[in-house]
């Protein structure tokens, strides 16, 4: 069995996770690769890796295969992770180091279990869809891809921007405001969520629009087919917007058109036997649980007319 691993440079308890996760893989015999940068994070922070990754394991990105990918961080880490894999199809496994982490579902303290559950085939490889984006003059830079969503903003200017917007050529409506989302299931629980789009399960064939702080209370979030194609004409006071793929920005002039579509690539992700989403519920947003003893609390302390 052979790894790579890739994390997050910016926070030193990655390290910490990285480390038990390398002596459990080596333990099992298991090849571990990984970038030259991240290595040497990770002896900045105190851990000498070299026993486990010598100079040859260190990937350049040209020419390396795996049977996993484990990724430690937090969900903005696995999705660089996700465009570094490219179309290679190896199973990523996210590992949190973070916050919420929805994408790394894993906690760190529980590494043994997980490599045990790999190691006797105890989990199930999940195919989640990327959005491609195109443009007419192909002027977006690098990997035009996104597994949580493509965002189109207004940049440099506190005025509403107005997107224009098609569906299998048919016209939707004009979007005025700050910006607007275009999401797949997976990223139903990332950007999407803070500006309340709806939730959905990683396996629901369906892309979501959502506008960011419509000018209308009547625009709402709308979820379409898969199989749709989204056009996009964007109009701005400064005849320029951002767009970002997964957090990756570019500047666009507003004569520049764009069409987004489910892409035929997917990323595949290695979920347990044992959890399913509604577990990542329950644990990440503290759905089911009873928050009325702390509200209670509030209640039943004495008022102090100082305060």
């Amino acid at each position: 069995m052979k790894a790579v691993i890739f994390g997050n440079t910016c926070r030193k308890e990655v390290a910490l996770f990285t480390h038990d996760l390398m002596v459990a893989l080596a333990e099992h015999k298991v090849e571990m690769l990984m970038e030259r940068d991240f290595f040497m994070f990770l002896r900045d922070c105190g851990f000498d890796m070299s026993r486990f990754v010598s100079e040859k394991n260190f990937i350049d990105y040209r020419d390396y295969d795996a049977d996993f990918a484990f990724v430690v961080g937090g969900d903005g880490t696995f999705i660089h992770g996700a465009a570094k894999l490219g179309n290679r199809n190896i199973p990523m496994i996210g590992v949190n180091a973070g916050r919420l982490g929805f994408l790394t579902d894993i906690d760190g303290s529980h590494i043994e279990e997980v490599i045990a559950n790999l190691l006797s085939g105890q989990y199930t490889v999940m195919e989640r869809p990327l959005l491609k984006l195109s443009t007419e003059q192909k002027v977006y830079t690098d990997f035009n891809y996104a597994l949580n969503e493509v965002a189109i903003t207004k940049q440099d200017t506190a005025s509403l921007i107005t997107i224009h917007t098609w569906v299998d050529d048919l016209y939707l409506t004009s979007y005025q405001a700050d910006g607007l989302l275009i999401s797949t299931a997976t990223g139903s629980t990332a950007y999407s969520l803070s500006v309340g789009g709806p939730i959905m399960m990683p396996n629901v064939p369906g892309i979501i629009i959502i506008p960011v702080a419509p000018h209308s209370l009547t625009l709402r979030p709308l979820i379409i087919p898969e199989t749709s194609r989204i056009q996009l004409q964007v109009e701005s006071r400064n005849n320029r917007f951002l767009i970002a793929l997964d957090g990756r920005p570019n500047v666009f002039d507003e004569s520049v058109g764009l069409s987004i579509r489910k892409s035929a690539r997917t990323v595949k992700t290695v979920r347990l036997n044992s959890t399913h989403f509604f577990d990542t519920l329950h644990s990440k947003l503290h759905w089911g649980s009873d928050n009325r003893k702390f509200l209670k609390k509030g209640y039943d302390d004495p008022v102090d007319d100082n305060d």
